[in-house]
C-alpha cells in the first residue's frame, strides 16, 4: 500500500535525525531501503523493524545507567492506566510526564508524541510501547512510566500482543547520543519476561520504580 512507503523527510522525522542523514545510510545500506528511478523510498515495516533491532542491541553496563534510571525516572511519574486506545493512553501518560521540571511545554509534548506514533508504531513487541520524542521545549531526559490494566487495542503490535506497559521517553533536542542509550537499554530491560510479569503484578508505583531500578 501507499501509505506504508516513506520518504526520505518520513524517516528522518521518525528517527529525529536530518534528512541528509537519512540519505547517506541509504546510500551506505545501513538502513533498508530502494530506489524508485533517483528517489530513495523506505519500506515503513523494514525501518520499523530496523529502528527495533538497533534498540534491542545495547551495549552500555547496566551499572552505568542504572544511576541514569534514578536521574529520569521518579515514582510519581510511574502510573496506573485503564484506557483500551493508545490515543488515550498517551494523552494521560503524557500529562503525567508533563509534571517534570524537565519538560517546558506539556501542549507540545502531547502533539509531538501523538504525531510520532501517527508516522510509527513505538510498539516492540511483547505488550511493550516506548513513544519517545527530542524537542527543544525539553531541558533534559526525563520518562513516565505507564501500567495497563486493561488491553489497549489499537497499536497494532508486530507480534499481535496487545500493550499494557508503556515507556514514554522525552529528550532535549542534543541529546541525541543520550537518547538512543536510553532506548537501547530500557528495550533490552524490558524483553525480561519475569520483570515484565513482576512489573504488571505491582499495587503501587513504588513497587514499580524499585523493580526498574534495581
Amino acid at each position: 500500500m501507499e501509505d506504508d512507503i516513506l520518504t526520505i523527510d518520513e524517516v528522518a522525522k521518525y528517527l529525529r535525525v536530518s534528512e541528509r542523514t537519512v540519505y547517506e545510510w541509504a546510500q551506505k545500506g545501513e538502513i533498508p531501503s530502494g530506489k524508485i528511478g533517483t528517489v530513495w523510498r523506505f519500506k515503513k515495516s523494514e525501518v520499523e523493524k530496523w529502528v527495533n533491532d538497533r534498540l534491542s542491541s545495547s551495549r552500555t553496563e547496566n551499572r552505568d545507567i542504572s544511576v541514569q534510571i534514578k536521574n529520569i525516572l521518579s515514582p510519581d511519574r510511574i502510573i496506573f492506566l485503564s484506557h483500551a486506545t493508545k490515543h488515550d493512553a498517551l494523552v494521560r501518560l503524557a500529562e503525567n510526564l508533563a509534571t517534570a521540571p524537565q519538560v517546558k511545554d506539556a501542549r507540545e509534548l502531547e502533539k509531538e508524541i501523538l504525531k510520532r506514533e501517527e508516522l510509527m508504531s513505538t510498539t516492540i513487541g511483547r505488550g511493550i510501547a516506548i513513544p519517545h520524542v527530542r524537542l527543544a521545549s525539553v531541558t533534559d531526559l526525563v520518562m513516565s512510566v505507564g501500567i495497563s490494566k486493561v488491553d489497549i487495542i489499537d497499536f497494532d503490535p508486530i507480534d499481535d500482543v496487545p500493550v499494557k506497559l508503556l515507556f514514554m521517553i522525552a529528550a532535549a533536542y542534543n541529546q541525541h547520543s543520550y537518547y538512543l542509550q536510553t532506548l537501547s537499554f530500557f528495550s533490552a530491560k524490558i524483553k525480561n519476561a519475569e520483570l515484565r510479569s513482576k512489573l504488571l503484578a505491582v499495587e503501587t508505583p513504588l513497587e514499580a520504580y524499585t523493580l526498574l531500578t534495581n
